[in-house]
C-alpha cells in the first residue's frame, strides 16, 4: 500500500490515525510538527502527506507549501479542529487534495486517505500514459524518416 507521512502535533490524534491507517495496511511516517516533517523529508520517500493545521514551529499551511514546492507529485491532506483553519485550508484547495476536520472517525479518516490516494494513482497513470504516447508517436515518426 501506500506510505503515508503524518505530521500531527497531538500525540493522541498522531497515535489513532497512525493505527488505523497502519490496520488497513499501509506504511506510516510519523512527525510532531512541520520542522520535524521537512527533516524527514529528505531521507524518506512518502507518497501521502496528511498534516495538521496548527501546529507549533511550522504550521500544515506552510509545510504544504514546501512540500508541493518540493514534491509536486505528492497529494496533501490537511487535518484541523477550527474554523478559521479550515478556511484558511479552504483558499488552498488547488494545493491540497482535501480537508478533514476533527474529530473524525475511521471511516471518515480511510474515506478521505483512499480518495486522495485513488486521484493521486490516476494522475500518475493518465501522465505515464500520455507520456508513453508521445514516446510511440516520435519513434513512429522516426521510422517513417528511414
Amino acid at each position: 500500500m501506500a506510505r503515508i507521512l503524518i505530521v500531527e502535533d497531538e500525540e493522541s490524534v498522531r497515535d489513532f490515525v497512525s493505527r488505523v491507517l497502519t490496520m488497513h495496511g499501509h506504511s506510516i511516517l510519523t512527525a510532531s510538527d512541520g520542522a520535524e516533517a521537512v527533516e524527514m523529508m529528505d531521507d524518506h520517500h512518502f507518497d501521502l502527506l496528511m498534516s495538521d493545521i496548527a501546529m507549533p514551529m511550522m504550521d500544515g499551511i506552510s509545510l504544504a507549501l514546501k512540500v508541493r514546492a518540493s514534491r509536486p507529485h505528492v497529494p496533501i491532506l490537511l487535518m484541523t479542529g477550527f474554523a478559521d483553519e479550515r478556511q484558511r485550508a479552504h483558499n488552498l484547495s488547488l494545493l491540497i487534495e482535501g480537508l478533514i476536520t476533527k474529530p473524525f472517525n475511521m471511516d471518515q479518516l480511510l474515506e478521505v486517505v483512499n480518495k486522495a490516494l485513488a486521484n493521486s494513482r490516476s494522475s500518475s497513470v493518465s501522465v505515464q500514459s500520455s507520456s508513453s504516447q508521445e514516446g510511440t508517436l516520435s519513434m513512429d515518426m522516426s521510422a517513417s524518416n528511414d
